[in-house]
């Protein structure tokens, strides 16, 4: 873009950009190299140095490995073709898969994102760290400074840019000011258990998911060579109850006593249906946008893939030529649109397995653990289909709509 249409303080400046993005975590980073491949001139601001650390299960199911669009093998601490499925801790089922073909890699979070947020510095975005983002504040489309957003920041000089992409997070300011509204607030705790090389050896190959005795909570231990992460989420609403079954949890497989790199908490929080995903020239993407699985809570194949969506978007706006509307507006239209279309449908299936599961919790943990069914939610977990795609069948969609009631 000729500096001349980047406004009249633009030209030379180190605040101005096409895209600004607010976040380096998997929205963020997508966003970014997506934007910049694109052509686009682009700064991430993150408040925090980069690596950092992330409380997340580190566990990629195909969605998120065919979307990464990295080369995994540096960054997988593990991999896992072996399963086990319990019903608080009750009800042991284990099934391993020929050959010891994977069904999950296991990353470290600090180090998926890092790893992101370089290959976005390598298509050509700027990255700051330590830096707080305050506020946005956009001009009229038809002002004089038409077609801008500053983004406030606690020290320095603004920023202005003309599209800014929200990554920050589910309470992010960029959420906010786009008016992300959540109907679904999920409280998860985990731990990063460091582990001796025999309970290692134990582990080696094979993760659990423990469906748990919260309506609608579950837990998992996956391991990552020397540390097993164990986590479990639930309804924010039954917080006391979700922190005895972390701890109960953590007693069952011996790690209490162990010493532990991270023991932390955060929040979830998923998109309402309809809620805005862009206001003016700011979208929202990933955790900022609410937009992960309702049931299972996965939000990196969502965060990648709406980073992504962000990501072009915003550089088609700024290289829309003026005729094709103010500014490049009707590309940035076009986001939401593209968001509902493919990630949609995954959410409204999610709506509906999290009301039959936690109805029912002991009638999901005997279906999943069957062998017919297994199979499906182990294909599930590879990516090689989707909620939404088995829900369109009659037989599938019957079941899940008795189990809810």
């Amino acid at each position: 873009m000729p500096a001349a249409d980047r406004g009249p303080d633009a030209a030379g400046g180190n605040d101005v950009f096409d895209v600004v993005v607010v976040g380096a975590g998997p929205a963020g980073g997508s966003a970014a190299r997506a934007a910049a491949a694109a052509g686009a001139r682009v700064c991430v601001l993150e408040r925090a140095a980069v690596p950092r650390y992330k409380t997340c299960g580190g566990g990629l199911v195909g969605l998120s490995a065919d979307h990464v669009g990295l080369d995994l093998t540096g960054l997988v601490r593990a991999t896992a073709s072996s399963l086990t499925l319990t019903l608080d801790g009750r009800y042991e089922v284990s099934r391993g898969r020929r050959h010891g073909q994977p069904w999950l890699s296991m990353v470290m979070r600090a180090e998926l994102d890092a790893a992101l947020l370089a290959a976005a510095q390598t298509a050509g975005a700027t990255v700051r760290t330590g830096v707080q983002v305050m506020g946005l504040t956009e001009a009229a489309e038809d002002g004089e400074d038409a077609g801008w957003v500053t983004v406030r920041l606690r020290q320095g000089a603004d920023v202005r840019a003309r599209v800014v992409i929200g990554a920050d997070g589910t309470s992010g300011r960029c959420g906010t000011h786009v008016g992300v509204r959540c109907d679904q607030v999920d409280v998860g705790l985990e731990g990063e258990f460091v582990v001796d090389a025999a309970m290692a050896d134990r582990w080696t190959g094979r993760m659990l998911i423990d469906w748990g005795p919260v309506p609608g909570s579950y837990g998992w231990v996956f391991p990552k060579g020397r540390v097993l992460t164990v986590g479990v989420i639930g309804d924010r609403e039954q917080g006391a109850a979700l922190r005895g079954y972390y701890r109960s949890l953590v007693d069952r497989y011996g790690l209490t006593d162990l010493p532990r790199e991270h023991d932390s908490g955060h929040l979830t929080r998923v998109r309402a249906a309809g809620s805005p995903l862009r206001r003016g020239r700011v979208l929202v993407s990933g955790d900022a946008a609410g937009l992960l699985d309702p049931w299972t809570r996965e939000g990196i194949s969502f965060a990648l893939r709406s980073g992504r969506l962000a990501g072009e978007a915003a550089a088609a706006a700024v290289a829309a030529p003026r005729a094709s509307g103010p500014h490049g507006v009707a590309a940035l239209a076009a986001y939401p649109a593209r968001v509902e279309r493919i990630l949609g449908p995954e959410m409204d299936a999610g709506r509906e397995v999290l009301a039959a599961f936690a109805r029912r919790p002991a009638v999901m943990h005997a279906l999943l653990s069957s062998p017919g069914t297994f199979g499906l939610f182990t294909r599930l977990i590879e990516g090689r289909t989707t909620v939404a795609r088995q829900l369109r069948r009659p037989g599938v969609r019957a079941a899940v709509a008795a189990l809810a009631r």
